[in-house]
């Protein structure tokens, strides 16, 4: 969510001294680890010799287990080109393994070809190379169509090729399409998991990915000149993402990915896209939201809410989740959002409940705190993370005393607990952190709650908890001045989390919650 900050905040209290932390070894970008392999030289790519398909060079499925792969540090991009060089968008957000997926490519140059990327641990490398094509023939499309009711844009380029993934192993994929010249693009793909029983589930917020969505010049925020008002109503996936493609994944997800692979951690993975289609979570240990997943269906909160209250536990790694009301429509294809404009919203006076507002707003409000435990409350902020409750099972081996601070931990976006909504109880605050958000005082908290079925919940109340994990590392050198204490930091609790939440109900099996938000909040 960007945009104005919410102005019920409560009065700015004492700021907590900084002390001392011990330093804390073990991180995704190598706190005591691993270095990561230097990058390999690539060659531009030259123009094609003659058409191919997309169904050349499969690699042999290898006999280790994957996260003992040697992975391909030669996945990122090295050279954007300009506008329009290639560009491209699967026609399905995840499949299974084995589905083949549909490619849509536009180019200016003669030709491109594509190389899938598993995204991972891969001893530092991050990402391991799966399949690669053959030459496709280039082929520039029409721009992109705008619907003059919803303003969305869609780019609705015929197929340029299938993509196979018989052989891929689950997780998050990015394909890479190289353009003849040089000019390179990400498109993202999840190959979803069948099963997710007695496993951690990791939920990539394939909808938010499409809300800050920028390409063809409409996002959910902004529209023709910058505009707010001249923005979508309504986003489509049948679109390439701007400018690299899947920041929202990079920034926000792919450090969580690599440390729960890293850990061996057994995992599943999916998106809340297909959470909405009423993807089965029964028998999962945990589910995961790893950053920034602000956007969800009814549905998606109804069958996450029923895993919680079947001792499901759950893990909310960013701020600002479940925030905004969305109706998924054509086959999950477009996601339809009016927020401040939800009276124009056609199910309006019709099906309340579907309205796409914030989920706090009327006509039916339902604030997400109930089911995360925290209530978003502003934009921007930036402050230290300040420790609360240093003994709790969750900061074992970092060290921390009270009043320990972490600086730049919290933004830019963030949440608290609100004893004046819905919100679960007994619930523990584990750190309260004063900030300004614009000449507003408030406090970002983190919090812990048990469920009566046993699963515990967990939300950081940050959106920044995610990046801190590659902090200062090659692919994240400068993350709003985050230093590596508090990557270290960081990098053991989610371990912990990870660790204890991958064993089943926490309320069974790790101390219960201590209610202190009265210590707090008065």
């Amino acid at each position: 969510m960007m945009g104005e900050a919410p102005q019920d905040g409560l009065g700015r209290r004492r700021f907590l001294r900084v002390a001392g932390a011990a330093a804390v070894a073990g991180s995704v970008g190598g706190c005591a680890g691993p270095r990561e392999p230097a990058p390999r030289p690539s060659a531009a790519p030259s123009a094609p010799a003659a058409p191919a398909t997309a169904q050349a060079m499969p690699l042999e499925p290898p006999p280790l287990p994957e996260r003992l792969l040697p992975g391909d540090p030669g996945w990122r991009l090295t050279s954007y080109g300009p506008a329009g060089a290639v560009d491209g968008y699967c026609d399905k957000v995840s499949v299974l393994p084995g589905e083949p997926v549909g490619l849509h490519v536009s180019t200016i140059t003669d030709g491109f070809r594509v190389t899938a990327y598993r995204m991972g641990w891969y001893g530092g490398a991050l990402a391991r190379r799966v399949w690669r094509s053959g030459w496709i023939r280039g082929r520039a499309h029409a721009p992109a169509d705008l619907d003059p009711l919803t303003r969305t844009v869609t780019a609705a380029w015929p197929r340029s090729a299938t993509v196979p993934t018989d052989g891929w192993p689950e997780g998050v994929y990015l394909l890479r399409l190289d353009a003849a010249g040089g000019a390179q693009r990400y498109v993202p793909l999840v190959v979803r998991s069948a099963s997710v029983a007695g496993k951690t589930l990791l939920v990539h917020a394939a909808a938010t990915w499409q809300a800050y969505n920028g390409w063809g010049g409409h996002s959910l925020y902004l529209g023709e000149g910058g505009g707010y008002d001249t923005r979508s109503l309504a986003v489509s996936f049948d679109r390439p993402y701007d400018p690299t493609g899947v920041e929202k994944f990079l920034v926000h997800e792919r450090a969580v990915v690599a440390l729960a692979e890293r850990l061996g951690v057994d995992l599943a993975y999916t998106t809340g896209v297909d959470l909405d289609r009423r993807q089965a979570l029964e028998g999962a240990r945990a589910v995961f939201f790893l950053g920034h997943d602000e956007y969800w269906t009814p549905e998606m909160r109804r069958g996450v809410t029923a895993a919680r209250d079947a001792g499901t536990n759950l893990a909310f790694l960013g701020a600002n989740t479940c925030y905004r009301r969305i109706r998924l429509e054509r086959d999950g294809r477009r996601v339809v959002c009016y927020k401040t404009d939800a009276g124009l919203d056609p199910v309006y006076g019709v099906s309340p409940e579907l309205v796409t507002a914030d989920y706090r707003a009327e006509p039916m409000p339902d604030p997400e705190s109930s089911l995360v435990g925290v209530y978003y409350d502003g934009f921007p902020a930036d402050a230290p993370y300040v420790v609360a409750t240093p003994r709790h099972w969750l900061f074992a081996g970092t060290g921390v005393a009270y009043g320990d601070s972490f600086p730049h931990l919290v933004g830019v976006e963030y949440d608290r607990v609100n004893p004046t909504v819905p919100t679960p109880r007994p619930l523990e605050i584990l750190a309260h952190s004063p900030l300004m958000c614009g000449r507003r005082p408030s406090f970002a908290d983190s919090a812990y709650y048990t469920a009566p079925s046993g699963a515990g919940v967990f939300a950081s109340g940050t959106m920044r908890w995610a990046e801190a994990l590659m902090a200062g590392t090659r692919d994240s050198p400068v993350t709003h001045g985050i230093d590596q204490r508090t990557r270290c930091f960081v990098t053991t609790v989610t371990e912990n989390l990870l660790r204890s939440f991958g064993r089943g109900p926490a309320g069974e099996l790790e101390p219960a919650p201590r209610d202190n938000v009265a210590d707090m909040y008065g």
